[in-house]
Parts: structure tokens; sequence; C-alpha cells
């Protein structure tokens, strides 16, 4: 009998934080809007707009050559890449792959079909001056993938720095992204249509 009710609380809970993370983020949006968001990067925090599985409704924003971008992967833990123009991308494949593949490609097997690329405040793209190049000659290269040490935040990481820096999280990332830019991050949804 207390197993039907734990299942209840269990679903409430999840519920109320549901409505909380939608509420959160309504209110960003709106700062955004009124021209009163989170400008600048706090040393060692995340990102100030976190890709959502629930769609805000804010504004959407067009992807960019070499734009960072991500998805969830079973709506847990976020899949990144660099973003190449006429709907390709490149990531690192967990073969150990950098490849060059279509939006279809980045999303098959993961969550969804929201791709989010980083932007600043403004929803301007937060894009380094080599990203690119370095995302192009990466190409069907190969590096020894390790799901912590060696994966995709720290290829884009490589692609966006020039530098080889294991990042266990996309946390972890999103803190590196905002030192780079000094600017805080959010992560908005991009128009693929």
């Amino acid at each position: 009998m207390a197993f039907p009710l734990i299942w209840l609380g269990a679903a409430a809970v999840g519920a109320a934080i549901i409505a909380e993370e939608r509420d959160k983020q309504k209110k960003i949006a709106m700062k955004r809007k009124q021209g009163k968001a989170k400008s600048e990067h706090l040393q060692g925090q995340s990102a100030e707009l976190a890709p959502s599985i629930w769609k805000t409704g804010d504004k959407m924003v067009a992807p960019e050559p070499g734009g960072i971008v991500c998805c969830f992967v079973f709506g847990v833990i976020e899949h990144t890449g660099i973003w190449l123009g006429d709907n390709t991308l490149v990531e690192l494949h967990g073969s150990g792959l950098v490849r060059a593949v279509s939006i279809k490609r980045f999303l098959a097997g993961r969550t969804g079909s929201r791709i989010y690329q980083a932007c600043n405040h403004q929803h301007q793209a937060l894009i380094g001056a080599q990203v690119l190049d370095r995302a192009k000659q990466s190409i069907f290269s190969y590096r020894d993938y390790d799901l912590f040490d060696n994966n995709c935040h720290r290829f884009v990481w490589y692609c966006l720095s020039g530098e080889e820096q294991p990042l266990s999280s996309f946390s972890k990332l999103n803190d590196k992204i905002g030192n780079h830019f000094s600017e805080a991050v959010y992560w908005d949804e991009v128009d693929l249509y």
C-alpha cells in the first residue's frame, strides 16, 4: 500500500521541480527582453540559461558558422559540437571520429529535436576567431574518446581555445566559455526550419 503513495509523492515533487524550472526560464526570458539580463560571467558558474527540454517560448536564433551548439542525450546529459553552416555540424562521435554530420544525424539516437546555440544576453552567438578553422581541420581525425576525459566538450573547448583540457561535464564547459568571452552564457534554441 505504501508503494503507490511513494509514486504519488515522487510525481508531486517532479511536477513542482518542472514548474519551478519553467518559472525560472520565463523570468530570465523577460529580463532579456527588458534588457536587464545578466551580461557578465562569474568565475565557476555554469550557464545563466541552460538548454531545456521544456520550450520557453523565448526568441529562437539562427545558427551561425562557428557557433557552439548542443542537444540532449536522453534528457540527462548534453552533447556538444560546432555549427559549420548549410545544416551541417562537426562533432566528436563516441567512436573517437571527428565528423561532419547533418542536423538529423546530430540528433539521431538522442532526445528530442532541438539544438541550442551558446549566446550572450542579447541572443548573439558566442563565436571565437579560430573555432571554424579548427573544427574543419579536425574532420576525419580520431581522438582517444573517453566519456569523462576526452569527450565532445573537450573537443569543443579545443576548437574554441586551441587548448587540450579534460572537461568532465557540460557545466565545466559553460564556465570555460563564459570565462573565454567574459560574458554570461545563454543557450538559445536554434531555429532549424
